[in-house]
């Protein structure tokens, strides 16, 4: 049996949960999700717990799982609580903004880089510190995936744009006269 597929699902008072034949719809106060019921999988409901079983015991069933219940119980947290990633903008004259669903950045090109953000993700702005917010965990670590490869951090002197949690190695420098 799979370790994490096995593990219950409790459902919140804040989330509605809805199981079709091929779907699950869980909506919330941040917003709705829906996923596809992977093949060799069967979701049920029973007393404000969402369960996920396996069809038979074939591979394709066991491979997936956990991964079902771990798609359901994202979508259950990002409705009710939400998914945030941090990215910290280093660097002289490196800042960001939002305008609306758009974030402009001047990461040190001749023109800023502008990103419009998808629906159901929002950005802010404090400091040198953008925040990616929304409900959908798979789109807010792309969105910030994707803004990070505008400008990642260099090794020398760190400047570019990091996660907030991510430890940019450092190189040395050159030394002035060491290869004589």
């Amino acid at each position: 049996m799979s370790r994490i597929g096995v593990l219950p699902i409790d459902t919140p008072d804040s989330a509605d949960v809805s199981i079709d034949n091929n779907a699950v719809h869980v909506s919330g106060p941040k917003g709705e999700l829906s996923i596809s019921v992977l093949s060799g999988t069967k979701v049920s409901q029973e007393a404000g717990q969402i369960l996920v079983s396996r069809r038979d015991d074939g591979s394709l069933a066991k491979e997936r799982h956990g991964l079902m219940r771990t798609l359901i119980a994202n979508a259950v947290h990002g409705v009710t609580e939400g998914f945030r990633k941090s990215l910290e903008i280093n660097g002289v004259g490196f800042r960001a903004q939002v305008e609306g669903d758009v974030v402009v950045l001047h990461i040190g090109y001749s023109q800023p880089r502008r990103v419009r953000l998808p629906e159901g993700i929002s950005a802010s702005v404090e400091d040198n510190t953008l925040t990616i917010s929304g409900a959908d965990k798979q789109l807010v670590g792309q969105v910030a995936a994707n803004i990070r490869s505008l400008r990642p951090p260099e090794p020398y002197k760190g400047k570019g744009i990091s996660y907030s949690d991510e430890h940019v190695r450092r190189k040395a420098g050159k030394t002035a006269g060491a290869g004589k």
